[in-house]
């Protein structure tokens, strides 16, 4: 599929945390509240690389952490919706509240709870160890798995494709 013309209508990137973000491993500490989790840093520059080139970025998560709340925080994510079960109306509140279309978001998934926000984004992707469902009905699949790059090799893929790259690299090169 030529994704040139479709690319263009994204403004705002959506993700799954656990399995999209980390690795889907959750480690529990000593006390009630201390969830270990583990995130990609070349994932939170695709995602800081997309706040620069305009585009909003943030979270829908079936699970509410501490950890996912501080790394929101880190990355300055535009929203975090947590304890959302039911994403596609979680996706469509979201959109109410930016003002945009399902058909203006990628929506970056890893596990069966995640299909049908997939169905309504404009563009659906997966992690490389996403489930052969999600895989098999993602527009795009990246190489690298969950917590280790996934976020990263698609953003990269949109940026390259919405023409933001080359001005983006300027910064570092």
């Amino acid at each position: 599929m030529d994704w040139s013309i479709k690319v263009h209508d994204i403004k705002v990137v959506v993700m799954d945390i656990d399995g999209v973000l980390t690795d889907g491993r959750i480690g529990y500490g000593l006390g009630h509240d201390q969830e270990i989790k583990f995130f990609d840093v070349h994932d939170g520059t695709g995602i800081t690389l997309a706040r620069r080139a305009g585009l909003r970025a943030g979270v829908i998560s079936g699970r509410s952490s501490l950890a996912n709340q501080r790394r929101a925080s880190e990355l300055k994510l535009d929203f975090i919706f947590e304890d959302v079960h039911a994403k596609a109306d979680g996706l469509l509140r979201l959109c109410a509240d930016l003002d945009v279309t399902p058909r203006q978001c990628l929506y970056i998934g890893d596990d069966l709870i995640d299909i049908p926000p997939m169905r309504l984004a404009g563009i659906s992707a997966a992690v490389g160890d996403a489930s052969a469902e999600v895989i098999n009905m993602a527009d795009w699949v990246a190489t690298r798995p969950g917590g280790r790059g996934a976020v990263r090799e698609i953003l990269e893929r949109l940026l390259r494709l919405q023409g933001h790259w080359e001005q983006l690299l300027k910064r570092y090169v």
